[in-house]
């Protein structure tokens, strides 16, 4: 990739909690690689939360939703913490994450799910269930119930109050998320697993009609097989190296990833990226985060995991860079820095030593700049 006209955009929205802590351990890696490995990135900082509100009134200021609408890629750390009266409800929801997601079509989301074996200790699950776990969670992100309507609250005629939401999802929505999956698994293990409520919920029962059709009509060389959510989720747990791409709507794919998210003994571990359409430049829009929250507990005090933000940018290589040689750098220096000893709270096996969040940060550059050396 050579000129201006090939530099990727990326805005860097650390957010909020400890989200500016992780993403700027992930934009110090992302910025190695512009300087060392002339990598074709520009940055712009944008802010989000409760830092622009009480300066401007807005979650997501003007000059955010700028460097947003020029940006190939977005770089976000996290968003919310206990509600105040400092950001109304309104606020928030206007420009949520939900309210992203939407605006720019940001549609599949991808939560790889995977564990070095260096960390089996630190996960709940025995090492012999740990083996050979490597497997992508394809999440529906504009559809489902989040975003289905009617919605509200309610007085009924008796008093009582009833809450309300509708789960809804058409052809189009489904074949678009379900083409993704089987394009994944084209390009890996040729598996993929369906999961849908079809024995209970009509949306679900069209959900697998449809995809059902679409794996028929252009995808039969792929292995297709469906499940019910309840027993993913126990599936997830008892035989995870089962999965190879697991496509599921938006609220099961939102609980199911967390689920599985202790496969790798911590959220602080997971990336992932959520894609937008393919745009007339051939490029996807795309929103690389952390899977965790903004874990407010621990925010400012340094000790946040980074490497699922440094993870999320080995995606970003991937995927919007078409840079696979030094994604695969970048996750073996994340897989070095964990040999090294290197841990953070949150995937320490007990007494063990953690470092902080920038420490994390050194040791994922050092094991960087190690490789770059070996391999003059």
């Amino acid at each position: 990739m050579n000129g201006r006209a090939n530099t990727i955009n990326v805005a860097v929205m650390g957010g909020e909690g400890i989200g500016p802590e992780v993403t700027a351990q992930g934009h110090r890696v992302l910025q190695w690689f512009a300087d060392r490995r002339a990598l074709p990135v520009t940055f712009t900082e944008a802010e989000y939360g409760k830092v622009p509100y009480l300066r401007e009134g807005e979650v997501m200021p003007p000059a955010t939703k700028a460097a947003i609408d020029a940006a190939d890629a977005i770089l976000f750390g996290a968003t919310g913490g206990p509600e105040t009266v400092e950001v109304p409800a309104e606020a928030r929801r206007k420009d949520s994450l939900l309210a992203i997601r939407q605006r720019y079509k940001l549609f599949a989301n991808l939560r790889p799910i995977f564990i070095d074996p260096v960390l089996h200790e630190a996960s709940p699950l025995k090492a012999r269930v740990l083996h050979g776990v490597d497997f992508i969670i394809l999440r529906e992100l504009n559809g489902g119930i989040y975003f289905g309507e009617p919605r509200g609250i309610e007085t009924l005629p008796d008093g009582q109050r009833r809450g309300f939401n509708t789960e809804t999802y058409t052809t189009s929505e489904i074949h678009r998320i379900a083409r993704v999956a089987f394009e994944l698994a084209r390009g890996r293990r040729g598996k993929v697993c369906s999961v849908d409520k079809q024995n209970v919920l009509e949306s679900s029962v069209l959900w697998r009609e449809e995809v059902t059709k679409l794996h028929a009509a252009e995808f039969a060389d792929v292995e297709l097989t469906h499940m019910y959510v309840d027993n993913a989720a126990m599936q997830i747990v008892r035989a995870p190296s089962q999965f190879d791409v697991m496509v599921t709507g938006n609220i099961f794919g939102d609980i199911l990833s967390d689920c599985a998210a202790m496969v790798a003994g911590s959220l602080g571990m997971l990336p992932s990226v959520s894609l937008g359409p393919v745009d007339a430049n051939g490029r996807r829009k795309a929103l690389y985060e952390p899977v965790h929250g903004s874990a407010p507990d621990i925010a400012g005090k340094g000790v946040a995991n980074p490497l699922a933000s440094i993870l999320s940018v080995a995606m970003m290589l991937r995927l919007t860079f078409g840079r696979s040689e030094d994604a695969a750098m970048l996750e073996r220096a994340v897989t070095a820095a964990l040999a090294s000893g290197a841990r953070t709270a949150d995937i320490v096996e007990p007494g063990g030593a953690t470092v902080s969040t920038t420490a994390m940060g050194d040791a994922v550059l050092a094991a960087l700049n190690t490789a770059e050396e070996a391999a003059r």
